[in-house]
């Protein structure tokens, strides 16, 4: 299969990137600095991120409102045009999670026309436009995350425009005489923005981004960032057979909306009680638990581990996992890597 390349691939091999096969194409697992390197940048400094892989769906127009709202599970009105939401589409039979996604509503002025950029995890955008229709844009632009405790600062010396957008908030941003559409979102608990920059424009800003000090960094520092986080990731803590409350994400669900795509599966489970609910633990020792491992209390197997890894930060490995719901907060539970026990216990996210 022909893999997908970033209008940025050229900008990785000249930085020696390790290039791998992710959702279809072929991105940075980490560059030669290494993975905790590249995350410890970022929860210390700035980093940048290619995510240029995510999907982008421009849907404007009359309508455009409504369609969004009566098929995602939070409620836009609790937003306005210059800001972004985070959302779920759900399986109508089951309320899964089919994807977990970031709106961006395009700032307009009284009587233009709504615009919004919604954003898909990059193996879902084809389900994604066949939910909401829209216009697939994922090819016209990169996508760089700049994140990080100094990221607005250092950005703001190459693209003080940028540097500006506030947490959750949308804006569009001249660079050198090209709009880009900057939200103020990310994927690793650090403050910082995703610029979405024409692909023409792309490299220059990456050389200039690069030039100002701030680190490049893989997806593998992207992936154990959001874990310390807590953040879920679909097809681990997100997807066939997992359910926004089983995720313990039900703030993502406007109730009170009449209708969206899954509701009433969701309010059939609310009103039932979740099977299984999502938990951190904390293991003790560097070794990780992985994806699938059985996870037990008191010698019975009462769970799996969705994620797991080494924590940078902590020195500690940790994990997210389903569990029974009344599973408490300091609970040890022991998980089966391979034959080996670790010995763990319950927490509620983020672990950073």
């Amino acid at each position: 299969m022909q893999l997908e390349q970033s209008p940025l691939v050229e900008q990785h091999r000249a930085l020696d990137a390790n290039l791998v096969e992710f959702g279809g194409w072929e991105m940075p697992i980490a560059y030669p600095s290494g993975t905790v390197a590249e995350h410890l940048a970022c929860r210390h400094g700035a980093a940048m991120f290619d995510v240029s892989h995510l999907g982008s769906v421009r849907i404007e127009g009359e309508g455009a409102f409504d369609r969004l709202q009566a098929t995602f599970t939070n409620d836009l009105n609790k937003v306005a045009p210059g800001r972004a939401q985070y959302t779920h589409l759900l399986d109508a039979a089951d309320a899964s999670v089919l994807d977990d996604i970031i709106i961006w509503w395009h700032p307009r002025a009284d009587g233009e026309p709504d615009v919004f950029d919604v954003m898909p995890n990059a193996s879902n955008t084809d389900d994604v436009v066949a939910a909401i229709g829209g216009v697939e844009a994922t090819r016209t632009r990169a996508v760089i995350a700049v994140q990080g405790p100094e990221a607005k600062t250092q950005l703001a010396a190459v693209f003080p425009a940028a540097a500006a957008v506030g947490r959750f908030r949308v804006a569009i941003c001249e660079w050198n005489g090209t709009n880009c559409t900057v939200g103020g979102t990310g994927y690793t608990g650090e403050s910082g923005v995703e610029i979405a920059v024409p692909v023409d424009a792309a490299p220059a800003l990456w050389e200039a981004l690069v030039a100002a000090g701030i680190t490049p960094a893989g997806l593998g520092a992207r992936d154990t960032l959001r874990l310390e986080s807590g953040l879920p990731l679909h097809g681990h803590e997100l997807g066939a057979g997992i359910t926004s409350l089983q995720a313990d994400l039900a703030w993502v669900v406007a109730w009170n909306k009449p209708a969206f795509t899954g509701r009433d599966a969701a309010l059939a489970e609310r009103e039932a009680g979740v099977a299984r609910r999502l938990f951190g633990i904390t293991v003790e020792g560097r070794r990780p638990a992985r994806t699938g491992c059985a996870i037990s209390i008191n010698g019975k197997v009462v769970g799996e581990v969705t994620s797991g890894n080494f924590s940078p930060v902590l020195g500690h490995a940790i994990a997210l996992g389903f569990l029974p719901p009344e599973t408490s907060e300091g609970q040890a539970v022991s998980i089966d890597v391979r034959g080996k026990e670790l010995i763990g216990r319950i927490v509620r996210p983020p672990f950073v």
